[in-house]
């Protein structure tokens, strides 16, 4: 990502500016990573001596980025929606039609991810990172001192989102990202091959498959002795039909050879260090 990304917030923030004669604007043009200055005019507002225009309109909920010609929505419309949403932490989250991906409402994205990733203790170990996203996982393992993050994402459209995303971490180095479904990838992976896994997929009603009996005994076949793994799974129709989704989890992985536990909103999960 090079040029400025845009959302509400900041355009309320250059709109202020203009209105009140206010020529210089310290603001984040980066989801809050970092913070500029602009300057403002009536014919627009200039950042790293480039002119860009004001945005006519700007909708809630929704991030912009520069096209090279104009501010474009980030999002995109193969067989789904794939759309970046701003969160009031600063790092966005993503939703698939609607759905979304990542918690947002009470914990950041980011900070989430920071938590998820300490469970399975990344330094100097060789990770399995099953559902790429946003990359946030793939980034604690990296600042966590992992020595090896193996990352899929098989939906090219999240990897345009993490092209825009200032806080997805940059591929390379001890981060290797491929294009590809986890389910058809990991066959060809080596028995014991992993010291850990990340497992965020998307909720069971939209990939059942990351859910099965044989996709789990492939986690467990790779992992290696000793190794951790952590689920994340919610709550999906507990509300609704009562179904536990995570007890579901725990009984399935425990069927592949894991030992496990429900923990916050997931499952962690390790394989046995004996013979």
């Amino acid at each position: 990502m090079t040029g400025p990304l845009l959302t509400l917030k900041v355009h309320e923030q250059l709109a202020r500016a203009l209105r009140s004669g206010v020529t210089e604007l310290e603001c984040s043009l980066d989801l809050d990573r970092t913070t500029t200055t602009v300057s403002v005019a009536q014919q627009g507002w200039t950042w790293n001596g480039q002119r860009f225009p004001f945005l006519e309109k700007c909708k809630e909920r929704t991030i912009y980025y520069w096209s090279g010609s104009e501010f474009a929505v980030a999002s995109r419309y193969t067989s789904a929606l794939i759309k970046l949403v701003p969160t009031d932490w600063g790092p966005p989250t993503f939703e698939i039609d609607g759905i979304k991906m990542l918690p947002s409402e009470k914990v950041s994205p980011y900070r989430d991810a920071e938590a998820k990733v300490a469970l399975i203790e990344p330094r100097g170990k060789v990770v399995l990172d099953t559902c790429g996203g946003l990359g946030y996982f793939a980034a604690w393992c990296l600042a966590g001192g992992a020595a090896q993050i193996h990352s899929f994402e098989k939906n090219p459209d999240v990897i345009w989102l993490r092209s825009l995303n200032p806080w997805s971490p940059p591929v390379g180095g001890a981060l290797t990202l491929t294009e590809g479904d986890i389910t058809s990838k990991v066959v060809e992976m080596p028995d014991a091959s992993v010291d850990a896994i990340l497992h965020d997929p998307p909720r069971f009603g939209i990939a059942g498959e990351l859910y099965s009996q044989t996709f789990y005994d492939q986690l467990a076949r790779v992992l290696k002795r000793g190794g951790r793994m952590f689920h994340y799974t919610g709550t999906p129709n507990k509300l609704t039909t009562g179904r536990d989704v995570p007890t579901e989890v725990a009984e399935r992985l425990k069927r592949s050879g894991l030992r496990t536990r429900l923990h916050g909103d997931g499952v962690l999960a390790s394989k046995a260090s004996g013979r």
